[in-house]
C-alpha cells in the first residue's frame, strides 16, 4: 500500500519525504546519498526540503540520504560495510545491513510502483565520447531504446550550462547489479542515474543536481516548471551560486 504523505522511515535515521498532490498523477521517486562520498545530491534534496515543496499532481517521495552510515563518513560504503548500491534486491534475513535495507527498500518501490526513479550520484571521471563508459556531466540509463524523457532533460540541462565543459550528455551503461536496474527490472519504470562531474564545486553541483530534479519533476508533471518547484529560494538554487 502507498505511504500516506509525511514523514516516514526505512529505518531509524533513513526518513522518506512523501508529498502527495491535489491531482491525481504519476509517482516519482528521487534519492540520494546510497554512496556516502557523493554529497551533492543529498545536499541539493536537504535543500529542497528546506525551502518547501508542493506537488501539483501524483506523488513524490524524497530519500535524501540512502546510505546513512556511509555518508557520515563520507566514504562510498560505511566503514566495514558493503556497496549499498550492489545489494539489490537484497535480503530481509541476511545479517548485513545493507542486504536488509536493499529490501525493505525494494518493498517501498514495489508498493509505490513509481514512474520515474532517479538516482543522484557523483563521479571523479569526466565524460569522454571516446571512452567507453565514462561518467561525470551524464544522465545513465540501463535500458533500449534511451527513454525519450532523457534526450529532453539533456537538451533542457544544456540550455543552462555556463559553459562547455558543463555540457551534459546521455550514456547507456547497464549494471545487472545496480539498484536502478533492478528496480527498472522489478517494475519497469523510468530508471536514471545522474552523474556530476566532481572535478565542479560543491555549489555548483548542488544546483546542477537541483536543476535535474525540477526538470524531470516537470517533465512527469508532478511539480510543472510554471508553477515553480519551490518557494521564494527556488531561483538561486537553480541558477549558478
Amino acid at each position: 500500500m502507498p505511504l500516506p504523505a509525511g514523514i516516514h522511515h526505512l529505518a531509524p535515521t533513513l526518513p522518506v519525504h512523501v508529498f502527495v498532490g491535489a491531482e491525481s498523477g504519476l509517482t516519482a521517486l528521487v534519492q540520494a546519498g546510497i554512496h556516502g562520498d557523493e554529497i551533492a545530491g543529498v545536499h541539493a534534496l536537504q535543500e529542497l526540503l528546506e525551502e518547501g515543496l508542493t506537488v501539483a499532481a501524483g506523488r513524490l517521495l524524497v530519500v535524501p540520504t540512502m546510505n546513512v552510515p556511509a555518508y557520515r563518513a563520507r566514504q562510498r560504503a560505511a566503514p566495514g560495510g558493503l556497496d549499498l548500491n550492489r545489494c539489490f534486491p537484497g535480503d530481509p534475513t541476511a545479517p548485513e545491513r545493507e542486504r536488509r535495507l536493499a529490501a525493505r527498500f525494494m518493498e517501498l518501490v514495489r508498493d509505490e510502483s513509481p514512474a520515474l526513479v532517479v538516482t543522484l550520484h557523483e563521479s571523479q571521471k569526466r565524460y569522454d565520447p571516446d571512452v567507453d563508459p565514462s561518467f561525470g556531466q551524464t544522465i545513465v540509463y540501463g535500458v533500449r531504446p534511451m527513454p525519450a524523457v532523457v534526450g529532453r532533460l539533456v537538451d533542457r540541462l544544456n540550455q543552462g550550462i555556463e559553459g562547455e565543459s558543463e555540457r551534459w550528455a546521455p550514456q547507456y551503461y547497464p549494471v545487472d547489479t545496480s539498484s536502478t536496474e533492478v528496480i527498472v527490472d522489478a517494475i519497469g519504470c523510468v530508471g536514471l542515474c545522474i552523474e556530476t562531474w566532481m572535478g565542479f564545486a560543491e555549489d555548483r553541483r548542488v544546483a546542477m543536481h537541483t536543476e535535474v530534479v525540477r526538470i524531470l519533476l516537470d517533465e512527469f508533471g508532478i511539480v510543472p516548471a510554471a508553477a515553480g518547484l519551490l518557494g521564494p529560494g527556488a531561483a538561486a538554487l537553480a541558477s549558478p551560486r
